[in-house]
């Protein structure tokens, strides 16, 4: 084991967040770590900046698809060019807390976990900190999860000697999602309580309207899963109750 992390981060016209977003990975204190940008065709300067900081660390790794493909596809093509023994996900509009790896790894050696995830805190645009928490679960299993998904992408890492290299698969949005329920078939997931990780919260996030999304979790259920026309009702319903509950 090298004890690599590969920083998985996809990319498309985010040149506003670049900044805050690597330099919150070059300030961690676990130092052994890989950054792989995928761009997705981007059309500001964000390639221009990324390839500005790879000249002065040689950390810092930089791909450009050729046809815009979505962040599933871009994420799964650093998944492909990582080296690392874990896989650790960061959007480009997201930062971390300089402790962040430190005290993830030490959270799965210490206790022999495959899947972790960590409790992360919301800023807005400009990285003002709007003071709301979402806290990890301590344990998280396959069952529970397809109830809601409590896992914030930026926080998760895996170990790759234990599963291989994981995918995401072909759908446009909820990937993640669909990864999650993966690994979770061969592991349970564990949360590390400490907030330590920033998702940003923005006009054009991509989660912004999270009830537009249900008809990919349906897609997750019935396609990905491939569970009953029953079952996937039972649970896109659930999750229209549960973001229904959110705005109340």
């Amino acid at each position: 084991m090298n004890n690599l992390v590969s920083i998985i981060t996809p990319v498309y016209n985010s040149q506003m967040f670049l900044d805050d977003c690597m330099n919150s990975v070059i300030a961690q204190t676990y130092e052994k770590w890989e950054h792989i940008f995928v761009d997705d065709c981007s059309s500001d300067n964000s390639a221009k900046i990324i390839e500005e900081y790879a000249q002065k660390d040689s950390r810092i790794k930089f791909h450009r698809l050729s046809i815009n493909s979505g962040a599933g596809t871009a994420r799964n093509k650093a998944i492909e060019l990582a080296q690392g023994d874990y896989i650790a996900f960061l959007d480009s509009d997201d930062t971390w807390y300089p402790q962040k790896l430190q005290l993830q790894i030490n959270f799965m050696k210490v206790n022999n976990y495959y899947f972790t995830f960590t409790t992360y805190d919301k800023i807005d645009e400009v990285g003002n900190n709007l003071n709301i928490i979402i806290k990890s679960k301590r344990v998280v299993d396959y069952h529970s999860a397809l109830y809601k998904n409590p896992i914030g992408c930026l926080t998760v890492m895996y170990d790759v000697n234990y599963f291989g290299k994981q995918y995401m698969p072909s759908i446009r949005k909820r990937q993640d999602y669909a990864l999650w329920l993966n690994l979770l078939k061969k592991t349970k997931g564990y949360g590390l309580s400490e907030c330590l990780s920033s998702y940003r919260v923005g006009k054009e996030s991509i989660s912004s309207n999270k009830l537009k999304l249900l008809k990919y979790e349906w897609q997750i259920y019935r396609d990905v899963e491939g569970l009953s026309i029953f079952k996937s009702a039972f649970y896109t319903v659930s999750a229209i109750v549960l973001k229904l509950k959110s705005y109340f």
